[in-house]
């Protein structure tokens, strides 16, 4: 591992190489010697700190004393190694009186333009990187903050907002390895990170962290038109560089898996950016980057489930058209793929090769397989399964970061709640609950996943799923659309559907009568 300051260009070549090892355990000292540099700045400023300048002293001074040491050659290990934390703490200081004395937003502002003018001085490689993440990501907590829920459009705008703006000085002024490129490649990273979130959760970490569905709101607001109108045009705008760049890309087929592209865009407003970033990463030679744009945009399709906007059948409908679509494309570009030489050596070099366009395509339409599958088994749930009620005593029934939501528990038998205690993560338990002639359900035992035995007709088997430490009943949450909150006070029972094997699905709330809540879009 070579020391932080030979990550400048002009030094690269005559610096010494220090074993990484030497270097991981210097760091770990300079790092624990934070500690009381900071105690130290803290009893010398004292009351300054809390209710004076000295943020606006200490903060400022150790940015640029750490700057200095960085980008200076020659100097000590462990003192080199030291600015990097003194880097953190005086951006840590500064942050303090800035968010002290100013509304979230102006702090935030702020603060990033304060980390975008350090990356840009450092001249370095994944350190400036790493500030421009963080002047990013500060942009969209300030936003945050101040529209106080995702619902409002706050993360959206200014997600897109920064890799707009990213997309467009990308293709203005491309000069790779300059200060701007590196901070610009760690900005767009949190952007498309922001998008990915502000999209909800999707299908593919939903049963593995507790990720909010925070775009659930979205058709709420009265914008849904607009937002969906500008990521299609986004979209379009990414074909367009594609075809520009990549002559071999100027063909039917190609113009269909932009139209395909334009459809989804328009179902998912946070798709359009991503699918620029992608398409300017694909053809400037920037494969880490595109590899990250193709995870937002996989994460977001991946979100579409999750979309209340939609039914099951819509959504499913449109995955299975664009799947559909882009299957009869793939083999229309396959078939006009095979040209005469003299018509394929006209073509520039820098074309991607007949392999590359067929790995494009088999990709997205894996995404919308993969998407369509958890669709249809979930339908196939709702069909088929087996109703039944379990009561429930709902709590905190809003969340102003995460969206209305109301969070669920359960009744369950003491039992139960005594073996669960002792159950491990290894495998989902699975209850054994009593059903009267209601169809109430309650959970009473655990009984073994694999015993082959038949529960009789007034008993069913109920699959639980791991919630923040703690086993629930599928879900945790009912999710339901802005200013609803009144409407599902009234909820008393979880509406589920039960398949033989435990399998089930939360498909609403009933009242004390066991009479379903309908939404208002019902």
């Amino acid at each position: 591992m070579k020391p932080l300051n030979t990550l400048n260009n002009e030094t690269t070549t005559e610096a010494p190489v220090r074993p990484w090892p030497v270097v991981l355990l210097t760091a770990l000292g300079a790092w624990l010697a934070t500690v009381p540099l900071a105690g130290m700045v803290a009893l010398l400023l004292g009351d300054l700190m809390v209710s004076g300048v000295g943020p606006y002293v200490a903060g400022p001074l150790l940015l640029v004393g750490a700057c200095v040491v960085l980008r200076s050659a020659g100097v000590g290990l462990f003192v080199e190694q030291l600015a990097v934390p003194m880097l953190l703490l005086g951006g840590v200081t500064l942050g303090f009186g800035l968010y002290r004395d100013l509304p979230p937003l102006g702090a935030s502002l702020g603060l990033a333009a304060v980390a975008l003018g350090v990356g840009l001085w450092l001249r370095g490689a994944w350190l400036p990187a790493l500030l421009g993440a963080a002047a990013c990501a500060l942009m969209l907590i300030g936003v945050v903050t101040t529209h106080h829920r995702f619902l409002q459009g706050g993360l959206w705008l200014a997600a897109q907002g920064c890799a707009v703006l990213w997309a467009v000085l990308a293709s203005v002024r491309r000069q790779p390895g300059t200060p701007l490129d590196t901070v610009g490649s760690g900005w767009v990273l949190a952007a498309l990170a922001g998008l990915a979130f502000g999209s909800g959760m999707t299908f593919l970490v939903g049963a593995m962290v507790d990720v909010r569905e925070a775009g659930m709101g979205w058709h709420t607001t009265g914008l849904w038109t607009l937002w969906s109108g500008v990521s299609v045009v986004l979209t379009a705008a990414g074909g367009v560089v594609l075809a520009r760049r990549c002559p071999s890309l100027r063909r039917g087929w190609a113009a269909g898996v932009a139209v395909v592209a334009m459809g989804l865009a328009w179902f998912l407003p946070t798709l359009g950016a991503v699918w620029l970033v992608a398409a300017l990463c694909a053809t400037q030679a920037r494969p880490l980057l595109a590899a990250a744009a193709g995870v937002a945009a996989v994460w977001i399709v991946g979100a579409f489930y999750y979309q209340l906007a939609w039914p099951l059948a819509t959504k499913a409908a449109v995955l299975v058209g664009a799947g559909a679509g882009l299957g009869l494309l793939a083999w229309w570009g396959h078939r006009v793929g095979h040209t005469p030489p003299a018509t394929a050596n006209t073509e520039t070099a820098g074309a991607p090769p007949g392999r590359a366009r067929w790995g494009i395509v088999l990709c997205a339409v894996a995404v919308l397989v993969i998407a369509n599958a958890a669709i249809w088994q979930k339908e196939a749930l709702i069909a088929q399964g087996r109703p039944v009620f379990v009561e429930l005593a709902p709590v905190d029934p809003r969340s102003l970061m995460q969206g209305d939501y109301m969070a669920l528990n359960y009744r369950l038998g003491d039992t139960l709640r005594r073996q669960l205690d002792d159950v491990g993560r290894l495998e989902r338990p699975v209850a054994l609950a009593i059903v009267d002639a209601r169809g109430v359900a309650r959970l009473e035992r655990l009984v073994e996943a694999s015993d082959p035995a038949t529960p009789t007709p007034g008993t069913l088997r109920l699959q639980l799923t791991p919630k923040d430490g703690r086993w629930v009943l599928v879900s945790d949450a009912w999710f339901f659309q802005e200013g609803d909150g009144e409407r599902w006070e009234a909820a008393r029972y979880g509406e589920f559907r039960v398949m033989p094997d435990g399998r089930a699905l939360l498909v609403g709330l009933a009242d004390a009568q066991l009479k379903a809540i309908a939404s208002p879009r019902q």
